[in-house]
């Protein structure tokens, strides 16, 4: 399935709302608490502080990273397309290191809460 129309910029439109949330609040700190509530109806959801942002996992399946006020969700052969026809690029934590597997999460599916579950799902099942 893949999903509802994006615009091929959607990954390019700015996630400043959300990481400017709380000014007393790190931005990843920020976009962590709004994945955690737009996240509450995935069972098993848990997160941990790692790479200088935090890893959510669903049970024991590590699914997603969130870092520098970014959602990455892991994808494979049959969920990437989406993510790249919206523009979304991988997680880079650095200039020599790039997790490919690890696509940015389009910013019209970080603001619809069912949709993020969904497309949450999708990634622990990979």
């Amino acid at each position: 399935w893949a999903g509802p129309p994006r615009q091929a910029d959607d990954c390019k439109r700015s996630h400043r709302d959300h990481a400017s949330m709380a000014a007393t609040r790190r931005p990843t700190d920020t976009i962590m608490q709004f994945v955690l509530d737009q996240l509450s109806a995935l069972e098993g959801l848990s997160s941990r502080v790692m790479f200088g942002g935090y890893g959510l996992y669903r049970n024991a399946d590590f699914f997603a990273i969130v870092f520098r006020s970014r959602l990455y969700l892991k994808t494979d052969d049959t969920t990437r397309e989406k993510f790249l026809a919206a523009g979304c690029g991988p997680f880079q934590p650095s200039e020599k290191q790039i997790l490919k597997n690890y696509l940015e999460v389009p910013a019209a599916v970080l603001d619809d809460r069912d949709e993020l579950v969904r497309w949450s799902r999708e990634a622990a099942e990979r």
